[in-house]
């Protein structure tokens, strides 16, 4: 079992999550809940995993997790 970061972002105009993997290019999904955006980035994830050892290439694994941080800017 692996454990992997994932972003949500919530966007107005598509009414969904999206969801990036930052451990993981490329390994993208969304959903209209959180909960279902969660349930399909680890669908996401698993499949994005295992065509990755399919064509022989390396699965990265995350060593050390993202930040998310929220700064003031003028502006």
């Amino acid at each position: 079992m692996s454990k992997y970061t994932i972003i949500l972002e919530y966007d107005p105009e598509a009414k969904s999550y999206a969801v990036t993997v930052p451990a993981l290019p490329g390994c993208t999904s969304q959903g209209y809940t959180i909960e279902e955006a969660i349930a399909n980035a680890k669908e996401a994830i698993g499949g994005h995993v295992a065509t990755l050892r399919d064509i022989g290439e390396p699965v990265p694994e995350e060593i050390e997790r993202p930040q998310a941080i929220t700064i003031d800017v003028a502006a």
